[in-house]
């Protein structure tokens, strides 16, 4: 597909991506939430999660609580999980902290990651924070063994907090016994869930004045059809908002309808 429908409608960029800054990042009252929420977890060092649907916005959340974050006086560690190893978590945190080791033992892994927290918080004055972002996907043996990076001076001192970004299937595998010493530690969580039909409105509002449109392109009957379409989830309704404007730039229509939203959602899952 291509780009004449900014033309046609004088976008001054790509509409409805979430390749934003994080001031552009609309501030709801549920994103302020995870924020609250982020800033309490890192100032005593313990475990929050932030669950949701996929595409309720969880990333851009904390990507936006991230951001707050001052750089000389943090340093965030972001990591996206995978379905692999305890090792192959160990591998991603040495890699976020910039560690060069040839050594695959496990027992000289964990003690050269934990070297380099204390000597970010002890000598260069940081306070570290482990973002891990699709936390829902690692396997029961990494929650069995990760609150074990929490442990500083015989488990005194709450150097690493954690904040675990997930689908609502993070919550189930914490219930697990072998997750207790792991989920014991959390302290805050948030889940997000998609927005109602005003919140959809003001979305859509915001997302055209990012790309140079201050006026409403959307009618009524057509942001009914987003929310419903979406069921309120920002990732499916960016898809089928943008789509709605193409289908209306190739009819020369000023307005996007419902009709034209149907059509976007035959091009998408």
């Amino acid at each position: 597909m291509n780009d004449h429908y900014r033309a046609f409608f004088g976008l001054a960029k790509e509409p409805f991506t979430t390749d934003i800054t994080c001031a552009d990042i609309l501030k709801t009252p549920e994103l302020l939430d995870v924020k609250v929420r982020f800033d309490y977890v890192t100032r005593l060092g313990a475990i929050g999660i932030v669950t949701g649907e996929v595409g309720s916005g969880k990333s851009t959340a904390v990507r936006y609580a991230m951001d707050t974050l001052h750089p000389s006086e943090y340093r965030a560690l972001y990591i996206t999980a995978s379905s692999g190893s305890m090792m192959e978590f160990y591998r991603q945190l040495r890699d976020a902290l910039n560690i060069y080791l040839s050594s695959n033992s496990k027992t000289v892994m964990v003690k050269t990651i934990k070297k380099e927290i204390v000597n970010l918080v002890l000598e260069k004055k940081q306070k570290v924070v482990l973002i891990v972002d699709e936390a829902s996907l690692m396997r029961l043996e990494v929650f069995t063994e990760l609150h074990t990076l929490c442990q500083f001076e015989q488990d005194a001192k709450p150097w690493l907090p954690m904040i675990l970004v997930g689908q609502t299937s993070l919550v189930d595998k914490l219930t697990f016994r072998s997750s207790q010493p792991l989920a014991s530690r959390i302290i805050a969580k948030c889940h997000l869930e998609g927005v109602d039909l005003a919140g959809m409105e003001t979305y859509l509002r915001h997302h055209l004045a990012i790309a140079g449109v201050e006026r409403n392109l959307f009618d009524p009957s057509s942001v009914i059809a987003i929310h419903q379409g979406s069921g309120g989830l920002f990732r499916k309704s960016n898809h089928l908002a943008r789509g709605g404007l193409i289908a209306a730039a190739a009819e020369q229509s000023k307005i996007v309808s419902a009709e034209h939203i149907r059509l976007a959602a035959t091009e998408i899952f």
